[in-house]
């Protein structure tokens, strides 16, 4: 199983970066040993003091492919949910200002959490699907999927340009604005729609 993520896929979260709006995808991966198992509960790393939370939506891969159209892109995946994309700023930050790779800051262990899966049904419609993230019962970070810079197909046939894919794998399509620091103690809970898909405490 492998783990992609799209970075700076809302314009306002390039903002809020400092960053401008990409031209295509930017792509970056996590091993299987960063997605949060269900009976694990969520440590605070020890290398970091700088946590933040990511709220994406994130698709399920349901078929193998490679070189994928995008107007075919949606046979590949069946299954939608809310995930966090966590984040070690500082260490990011000391990365970026040495031109080094970001792994360390993106892709530690347990650095991907996912919700409740939700079956992709003719109800659901991908171009307008409304997410947010809550931090203590308090919504820190609200999107719907019509505001992204790259649809979710365009994602799936861009990345299958570089990167066969596989059933199992998940797709991180990016974060909108709003992201920020969790403390030990912060309760996460991401809605896809007004449905609570995930919960998630930081110890």
């Amino acid at each position: 199983m492998k783990i992609f993520c799209i970075g700076r896929n809302y314009a306002e979260h390039a903002k809020e970066m400092g960053s401008a709006a990409p031209d295509e995808p930017i792509i970056f991966m996590k091993p299987k040993s960063a997605l949060v198992q269900g009976h694990t509960p969520f440590y605070y790393p020890e290398f970091t003091n700088d946590l933040h939370y990511e709220a994406e939506l994130v698709v399920r891969v349901s078929k193998n492919g490679k070189y994928i159209q995008e107007k075919h892109a949606s046979n590949y995946y069946n299954a939608i949910t809310v995930g966090i994309d966590f984040t070690a700023r500082d260490i990011q930050q000391e990365l970026k200002e040495k031109g080094l790779p970001w792994e360390k800051a993106k892709a530690f262990d347990n650095s991907a959490a996912v919700g409740k899966f939700i079956d992709f049904t003719s109800a659901i419609d991908k171009k307008n699907i409304n997410f947010s993230l809550a931090k203590n019962k308090e919504i820190v970070q609200k999107a719907n999927s019509g505001t992204m810079i790259f649809s979710i197909d365009k994602i799936v046939a861009n990345i299958s340009n570089y990167f066969s894919i596989n059933i199992g794998d998940l797709i991180f399509t990016g974060t909108p604005a709003g992201v920020g620091e969790c403390l030990v103690g912060d309760l996460l809970q991401g809605y896809f729609e007004k449905e609570l898909v995930l919960s998630l405490e930081i110890k």
